[in-house]
């Protein structure tokens, strides 16, 4: 049975305080206002300056030759495991990434690849662990081809990882004849938070996507970057997926405004994140994790409540909060205010308290 995605309960107020995802943003009258403008053309046949634009961008802020526009972040993981790998193959990544809990089966139903999920504490692994986890080379091993990194670490706790340890994983992938790949979801809070540049970040990465949706407060779109020979063999899975768009140049002025006017702003939902951590530990029976970016997640067991039950009495009050591996995940975003997080704190405090 395929289950829809979950609605309020019965009763329960339009949401005031979206804490639930930044995939939750809203595009700003201005942002709207550059779609409005937004020259156009056919994407599909390469006609669309706008998206050129965007690509051109793109390719240059990450440090490599070539990008292309797709629909979503997963279309991206997708297409960039269908172009570095082949049916049969293996994919080693974390045993929480996005490519194993959050793509549908699509890697087995799909790409044909197995994934080989390593462990490691808050999303990460370090380069002992993928050293351990290379097969011997024989007719009984699936060829391993591709090294897959999260930045930042959704399940693992919106983590960073440290740049040496990207860099280490990734230079023992290439001694084994492996690909790199990073599922950038969240790559700009990383290079915020962290002060790195995106290109110095992903420099060891073959393949790196972004996506606009989340922080940067698009309505659609994600970016996936490599080398030329990368792109035009992903272009092709792009067509065979139907992720080939028309006029997308509207959708791509919107990433384009982000990139001029959301990025530095995201050290805001990094202070509000703290800021919503240090209340929460205020609270008796919760435990909080201590927030790298904009999520924060928390552990209610303490308090007698389930993550379900906490999420029903919040919404109660028009706060949306979500549940991820067992614990409680609250998510600011540039819909989110400092004072916002102080009327959750209290809202979570009274539901506990009842």
């Amino acid at each position: 049975m395929v289950h829809a995605p979950a609605r309020p309960p019965a009763g329960a107020p339009p949401v005031r305080i979206n804490l639930y995802s930044d995939t939750q943003t809203r595009p700003s009258p201005a942002m709207k206002e550059a779609m409005m403008r937004a020259e156009v053309g056919d994407e599909q046949h390469g006609d669309d300056p706008t998206v050129h634009a965007l690509c051109d961008r793109m390719a240059a802020l990450m440090g490599k030759e070539a990008a292309i526009y797709l629909p979503s972040g997963t279309m991206c993981n997708v297409i960039a495991i269908l172009t570095h790998c082949g049916k049969g193959d293996e994919v080693v990544a974390h045993e929480t990434s996005h490519i194993l809990h959050s793509e549908g089966g699509t890697h087995a139903a799909l790409t044909g690849v197995q994934i080989y999920p390593l462990k490691g504490a808050r999303g990460q692994f370090t380069a002992d662990d993928v050293r351990a986890a290379i097969r011997p080379k024989t007719r009984y091993a699936p060829p391993q081809r591709l090294l897959e990194v999260e930045q930042t670490a959704n399940i693992g706790g919106g983590t960073i990882w440290p740049l040496a340890q990207l860099n280490a994983v990734a230079d023992v992938a290439h001694g084994e004849g492996w690909s790199t790949h990073m599922d950038g979801a969240r790559l700009m809070n990383a290079c915020v938070a962290a002060g790195i540049a995106p290109r110095e970040m992903v420099a060891q990465y073959d393949s790196v996507w972004l996506d606009f949706t989340k922080g940067l407060g698009a309505p659609l779109g994600a970016v996936l970057c490599g080398s030329a020979e990368f792109i035009g063999q992903a272009w092709r899975w792009k067509q065979r997926l139907g992720g080939s768009m028309r006029q997308a140049g509207i959708c791509a002025a919107a990433c384009l405004y982000a990139l001029d006017h959301n990025v530095d702003r995201l050290a805001e939902d990094h202070a509000n994140a703290k800021a919503l951590a240090r209340g929460l530990r205020q609270i008796e029976g919760i435990v909080v994790e201590e927030p790298d970016t904009n999520l924060v997640f928390f552990d209610v067991r303490d308090t007698g409540l389930t993550v379900e039950a906490l999420q029903a009495r919040l919404a109660l009050q028009g706060i949306a909060v979500s549940g991820l591996g067992g614990r409680v995940r609250a998510c600011t975003h540039l819909d989110v205010t400092a004072p916002m997080i102080e009327e959750a704190v209290a809202a979570i405090r009274a539901a506990v308290s009842r």
